[in-house]
């Protein structure tokens, strides 16, 4: 389990459903969040690249919302918090 908050004060709670130093990945639930969202599942994949030091990550989530909300959260979680967390990775690790 894991809870934090978000800078705008949100409060999410997490589960980790699945971990895998064999396959680079773990899977997590979203247990609470303010994003109106259900059902949430996402897994983080790292797949190494054969041409020098480097790894594709590729995160993604299937989750349940109000249809009115679909196009809104898409855009939240892929370019908020997906695009965020790669964007921390790269200014921690390098190019």
């Amino acid at each position: 389990m894991r809870a934090f908050r978000l800078a705008d004060g949100g409060f999410i709670r997490e589960r980790l459903l699945a971990l895998s130093d064999f396959d680079l990945s773990y899977t997590y639930s979203i247990l609470e969040s303010p994003m109106g969202v259900e059902n949430y599942v996402a897994t983080l994949k790292l797949t190494p690249v054969t041409d020098g030091a480097r790894a594709f990550a590729e995160w993604s989530a299937e989750f349940d919302c109000a249809p009115e909300s679909e196009s809104e959260l898409i855009t939240l979680i892929g370019g908020d918090v997906f695009q965020g967390g790669f964007d921390a990775l790269k200014d921690r690790f390098g190019s």
